[in-house]
């Protein structure tokens, strides 16, 4: 196997290159080249090496990007800890894990749980090469040995920790490029968090793999994406609640507009951006937000291309390498209808995925068909053309109402249309006469004068179908969200 960062590797193997020279890391106004991000990696890699795993306190600072790349670089499995998470969530994802060092920015004051394992703090010194630092970084380890273990959002549980082997991270950064045709030449700007998937694999180690660069913008202000993207950044990734944010600004701000019109690519994931939001932007950019899809256990299952159609609503087409099908209730049973109307559970096959549930072989065996098919617990519809629409989880937004499955995303899609919507989420509800009613929570763009449940129900019927309309609604102030902006519906379902 490759290395994981080549050009990484070559400013180790020579720092005073022009490779080495180019930008890489960029957070706010502090920087590094590659050659001082190899010379700030290197001997943190050695410090580390042979340590089982070790845990890295991810606040959204160059440290956090340095301490991954220094364990990666040794062949360490890293943890990012979610500096937000609860006393009894960050003991479990300590004990589970079992890390025997925690990696910090210096004067970070860490949490009271972390006390019992020693702690390493991450120096960063601008202007000092890699060979005046410490020697080149061992060779990569094998394909399937552990990259990272990240942990689940535990909305049914205590969270899981996936194991994600090197060859996944590798699979799904190349198979990215050939959809978005990322090179060396693209600079990303983002705001994500670097605790999950999104942030820190696509959002950190994306760029590095490429050769290209990042600047990572602390705190999401559309301000700074502006500055960013009129700045020579070519690519902006982020959550719908993002891009809501940009929607409502951008008629007021003829700046940002222009920013956003000059990027190569905005790409919307982590949960679905609603139709109206796209094509707010679309009308106001010239430019259309495109969507992928993926999960912490499968990293990226499917992608709208750069060089193909930016469909509002759709997360695209499988990836390179990645298989994808959509089975029935049974799991098994394989749904062959690509009408773009017939609703079954996502599975996915290919080297994108985890390996385990670390100390969880109940919760692996139970993941993965007989034949190798990872159980994504996601519902979708599949077009004529093979682009996949999600309508929801199968846990929370497959809803069967009166013999039909019906899936949330598009209910929610079509409340949104409604000018008088501001946000929307769509849930069931046990009903005697159909099975599952269908409930929507809104969120009204003027609380003095919400639209009326029987003008919802109507707006659907007429964009949907008679029995996709809401039978009950509520009104609320803000609908519940986590940190990634997914609305958190089992909260809803139990207000």
């Amino acid at each position: 196997m490759s290395p994981l960062f080549p050009a990484l590797t070559k400013a180790l193997a020579d720092p005073d290159g022009a490779g080495a020279q180019r930008p890489a890391l960029r957070f706010g106004d502090r920087s590094l080249t590659y050659g001082e991000l190899a010379a700030a990696a290197a001997p943190l890699s050695a410090r580390v090496a042979g340590a089982g795993r070790v845990a890295v306190w991810a606040t959204p600072t160059l440290e956090t990007a340095v301490a991954v790349v220094a364990a990666l670089l040794a062949g360490v499995p890293a943890v990012p800890l979610n500096p937000k998470s609860g006393e009894s969530e960050l003991g479990h994802i300590v004990a589970d894990s079992a890390p025997t060092l925690v990696l910090a920015a210096q004067d970070t004051r860490l949490p009271a749980g972390l006390g019992t394992l020693e702690r390493v703090d991450i120096g960063i010194d601008a202007g000092v090469r890699a060979t005046d630092a410490s020697p080149a970084a061992p060779t990569d380890p094998a394909p399937e040995a552990p990259a990272l273990v990240v942990y689940t959002s535990g909305t049914t549980g205590p969270p899981k920790g996936a194991v994600i082997p090197r060859r996944a991270v590798a699979a799904t950064l190349d198979a990215l490029a050939d959809a978005w045709q990322w090179t060396g030449d693209d600079v990303l700007v983002h705001a994500l968090p670097l605790f999950h998937v999104h942030g820190l694999i696509l959002g950190i180690l994306g760029p590095l793999r490429r050769g290209g660069s990042v600047r990572h913008l602390g705190r999401f202000e559309t301000a700074g994406v502006t500055r960013e993207l009129s700045e020579g950044a070519t690519m902006l990734f982020g959550v719908p609640t993002m891009y809501h944010r940009i929607a409502e600004t951008l008629p007021d701000d003829p700046a940002l507009a222009k920013a956003l019109a000059r990027a190569r690519l905005l790409v919307s994931g982590s949960a679905a951006l609603p139709v109206h939001d796209h094509e707010r932007i679309a009308a106001a950019t010239g430019r259309r937000v495109i969507e992928r899809y993926g999960m912490t256990e499968t990293l990226m299952n499917t992608s709208v291309r750069a060089d193909g159609e930016p469909r509002a609503g759709t997360v695209g087409v499988p990836l390179p390498g990645v298989e994808v099908r959509l089975t029935e209730e049974d799991g098994t049973t394989a749904v062959e209808a690509y009408d773009g109307e017939t609703v079954g559970e996502i599975q996915v096959r290919g080297p994108n995925l985890f390996t385990e549930y670390l100390n969880r072989p109940d919760a692996t065996a139970a993941a993965f068909t007989e034949d190798g098919w990872f159980r994504t617990g996601d519902m979708a519809v599949r077009d004529p053309d093979g682009y996949v629409r999600i309508v929801g989880r199968k846990a929370t937004d497959l809803i069967k109402s009166g013999g039909y499955k019906i899936g949330a995303g598009e209910i929610e899609n079509a409340l949104l249309e409604h000018p008088g919507v501001r946000e929307a989420a769509v849930t069931g509800e046990p009903d005697a006469d159909l099975g599952e009613r269908i409930v929507a929570w809104i969120v009204s763009a003027d609380p003095q004068s919400p639209p009326s449940a029987e003008e919802l129900a109507d707006q659907v019927a007429r964009s949907l179908a008679p029995h996709k309309r809401p039978r009950v609604v509520h009104y609320l102030d803000a609908l519940p969200r986590n940190d990634m902006g997914k609305i958190m519906k089992r909260a809803l379902a139990h207000d």
